[in-house]
C-alpha cells in the first residue's frame, strides 16, 4: 500500500457548538426494528467453535485494502487523489466490504465476483465520513485515529474528495464486475444508489442534523439510524448476495439480517460514545453529548441500550435460519462482532 503521509498538512482543532429545539417524527410511515424484533435464539455453538472470525476478517480486510489501493492510485492532480487515499486507506474495520464478501460466499460466489461491490461500499462509507466530519455537519476533528480529511487538506478538497469517491464507487462496480451477469450488476448499482440517496443514507443524515439539540422520540431516532448507518450496511449484504447469485427471496432474507445489524451498529456506537475515550475509539468520544444529540443510552439508559443490542443480535441470527451453517458462519459472527466491538 502506497504511503499517503506526504499529502498531510498541519492542523488546529476547534470545539463543536450546541443548538436547541424540538423535532417531530417523520410523516412517512416505516416499520421499526424496535417494535418487531424476535428474541428467539438459534443454537450455533458448533459453528462458533469451528469458525475463527479474527483470522477471517484480517484476511478479507487485507484483500479489500489491496483492491482499494489499486482502485485509487496517486495521479494528477495529486492533491485530490492523496485526499481520497488519506481517508480511504486509513486503518478501518472494513465491516461493510467484509459483509459483502461474506454474503456472496453464502451463495457460493467468490471474492472476485464480490470485490467490486465490496470496494464500492467502502468508498461510499468513507465519502459519508468525510462529509459527516465537515464543520457544517458534525464538525469533527478525529477519524480512524487521525485528523479528519478537512483538517488535513482543507474543506474544499475534502468535499471534492467525497464527491470523487461517490462517483468512483458506481464506476468501479460497472467497470470491474467481470464474470457477473449484466442484469445483476445493474441490480447492485441500483441498490447502492438507493442506499446513499434521499431515501437512504442522506435521509438519515438530514434528520440527524435537524435533530441536534432537539427532543427526539424513539421512533425518530430509529428512523435516523436505520437510514444513516443501517442502509449502507444493508446494501453491502444485499449486493454481495446479488452478485453471488441469490434469488429475490434470499436477497430479502439478507436484507432483514443486515437491517438488524445496521441498527445494532449504531446502538453500539451510541454506547461506546459514552463509555470509551477518544484514544480507544480512534475518533472523538463524547461528541454526541457535546452536540446534544439524542442517543439510545440517553433515551433508554445504558443497561436497556445494551439489552436492546443483544435483542438485535438474536434477531439477525434468526434471519439466517435455513442457510447452511458453515457458509453462514461469517455472518453469524459478524453480528456478534458488531455487538461486542470496543471501537
Amino acid at each position: 500500500m502506497a504511503s499517503v503521509g506526504a499529502c498531510f498538512h498541519g492542523i488546529t482543532l476547534p470545539k463543536p457548538g450546541l443548538r436547541s429545539g424540538h423535532v417531530a417524527a417523520p410523516r412517512r410511515p416505516f416499520i421499526g426494528v424496535v417494535r418487531c424484533v424476535s428474541t428467539t435464539k438459534r443454537d450455533t455453538t458448533e459453528v462458533s467453535e469451528q469458525f475463527k472470525l479474527k483470522e477471517y476478517m484480517a484476511e478479507k480486510a487485507r484483500r479489500v485494502n489491496d483492491a482499494l489501493d489499486r482502485a485509487v492510485p496517486v495521479r494528477y492532480p495529486e492533491k485530490i487523489h492523496c485526499s481520497m487515499r488519506y481517508s480511504l486507506l486509513a486503518p478501518g474495520k472494513r465491516v461493510r466490504p467484509v459483509l459483502a464478501l461474506a454474503s456472496c460466499e453464502l451463495f457460493r460466489g467468490d471474492d472476485a465476483a464480490a470485490m467490486p461491490v465490496a470496494c464500492a461500499t467502502e468508498m461510499l462509507h468513507v465519502m459519508s465520513l468525510i462529509h459527516d466530519d465537515l464543520p457544517c455537519m458534525d464538525n469533527d476533528d478525529l477519524r480512524r485515529g487521525q485528523p479528519t480529511n478537512h483538517r488535513a487538506f482543507g474543506e474544499d478538497t475534502a468535499i471534492l474528495a467525497g464527491d470523487a469517491l461517490l462517483s468512483l464507487a458506481f464506476e468501479h462496480v460497472a467497470a470491474r464486475s467481470s464474470g457477473v451477469a449484466p442484469e445483476r450488476v445493474v441490480w447492485a448499482i441500483s441498490e447502492l444508489g438507493n442506499a446513499v440517496g434521499s431515501e437512504g443514507m442522506v435521509a438519515g443524515q438530514v434528520m440527524d442534523v435537524e435533530s441536534q439539540g432537539k427532543l427526539v422520540d424513539l421512533r425518530v431516532l430509529e428512523y435516523i439510524h436505520i437510514h444513516k448507518t443501517g442502509r449502507l450496511l444493508e446494501a453491502a449484504a444485499v449486493c454481495g448476495a446479488i452478485v453471488g447469485g441469490a434469488d429475490k427471496a434470499d436477497v430479502e432474507k439478507l436484507r432483514s439480517y443486515a437491517r438488524s445489524i445496521g441498527l445494532l451498529f449504531q446502538v453500539v456506537d451510541d454506547i461506546l460514545d459514552v463509555t470509551k475515550t477518544s484514544t480507544e475509539l480512534g475518533k472523538t468520544a463524547g461528541k454526541d453529548l457535546a452536540s446534544d444529540k439524542t442517543t439510545y443510552p440517553k433515551l433508554l439508559g445504558l443497561d436497556k441500550a445494551r439489552e436492546f443490542a443483544q435483542t438485535l443480535v438474536q434477531k439477525a441470527e434468526g434471519e439466517l435460519a435455513g442457510f447452511d451453517d458453515a457458509r453462514a458462519a461469517p455472518l453469524y459472527h459478524l453480528a456478534r462482532y458488531i455487538a461486542h466491538r470496543q471501537n
